[in-house]
């Protein structure tokens, strides 16, 4: 399909405008794109939640190495056995996400791929651990691993105010292309209304997104955790995740989108509306009980009900509602 890309102009006149037809137009051009390509399908990803140790202080983020939170972490057998507790369900997608955590080295990583394609060779398995040499990557994409999501979280103004010097944003940014590199399939994405935002680094960024054409976008409104300095900052707004995720499937409308986690805990209506504002994955937590209870990158986290494992029977009966329905299928972009 023709990638149609808005002009700087129009992107700052979306985000200024509280015209409720401008935006009910915007999602409805974005939720036609995604339906001639996906039509009524929605992917489902099983989330497994590793580990809740991070050497960063991120600091907007529940788990930096800062915090004084209960720490948890996987063992192989316990992240091999939520896998296949998932496939029985019908799951055929998971998401190995944690902590930039030292304990998981590629030898420890690799095995576990290996064994989870070895038992499920019709399923891929997409990472999302953060940033690691280009070696490490080489090495978990030839153990099996098919996705790799690294968020950049904020254009460089912003993302120096929300992160400890150590963190430079055009590491990440390689890391991005290192991915692609060695074979991934690459997601990124941002946070939307953090501290300090402002229009124009929100426009960077999705001119940034533009540029890398990744597979996979993820977007989510910012939502403050408790022991952080920025506790007290408002959180994102949802017409605002719901407008740039309009956007960003009019421009990228091949791409894989879900509807997060972070916009369903602000919003109890928040995983439909991304879904009608051209959102096209959803990603429920199988994780085990100590990870749900305590991988929290921000307050009030929601991994029950449609989030969770044995949510599906009531989400595919919501999604029925509006006329969509799960896929159970690997989900690869078209």
């Amino acid at each position: 399909m023709f990638r149609e890309f808005f002009s700087d102009e129009d992107i700052l006149d979306i985000f200024k405008s509280n015209d409720e037809k401008v935006i009910i137009s915007l999602n409805e051009k974005a939720r036609r794109i995604t339906n001639s390509i996906y039509q009524n399908k929605i992917f489902i990803r099983g989330l497994i939640e590793i580990s809740n140790y991070c050497k960063n202080n991120c600091f907007y983020c529940g788990i930096n190495n800062k915090m004084k939170i209960k720490r948890f972490r996987l063992s192989s057998d316990e992240i091999i056995a939520s896998s296949k507790l998932a496939y029985k369900e019908g799951f055929r997608t998971f998401v190995l996400q944690g902590g930039e955590d030292s304990f998981f080295t590629d030898d420890i990583l690799s095995r576990i791929i290996y064994s989870i394609k070895n038992l499920f060779p019709d399923t891929r398995i997409t990472l999302s651990l953060g940033v690691r040499s280009k070696k490490s990557y080489k090495i978990l994409k030839e153990s099996g691993a098919d996705r790799y999501l690294l968020r950049f979280e904020a254009e460089d103004e912003i993302f120096k105010k929300l992160h400890e010097s150590s963190q430079i944003l055009n590491i990440r940014k390689k890391a991005l292309l290192d991915l692609r590199e060695v074979g991934f399939v690459i997601g990124t994405g941002f946070l939307v209304d953090p501290p300090f935002t402002n229009h124009i680094n929100t426009l960077n960024s999705i001119k940034f997104i533009r540029e890398l054409e990744p597979e996979m976008i993820g977007i989510g409104p910012f939502i403050p955790a408790k022991g952080t300095i920025f506790e007290k900052y408002p959180a994102g707004s949802v017409k605002n995740t719901l407008k740039i995720l309009s956007i960003l499937r009019i421009e990228n409308p091949h791409s894989l989108i879900p509807s997060t986690t972070a916009l369903n805990t602000i919003d109890k209506d928040g995983r439909i509306k991304g879904i009608l504002a051209g959102a096209n994955v959803v990603m429920p937590n199988i994780s085990p009980d100590v990870a749900k209870e305590n991988y929290k990158l921000y307050d009030n986290k929601n991994s029950t009900g449609l989030e969770s494992l044995y949510g599906l029977k009531a989400l595919d009966e919501l999604l029925n509602e509006y006329g969509y329905e799960i896929d159970y299928s690997k989900g690869d972009n078209k």
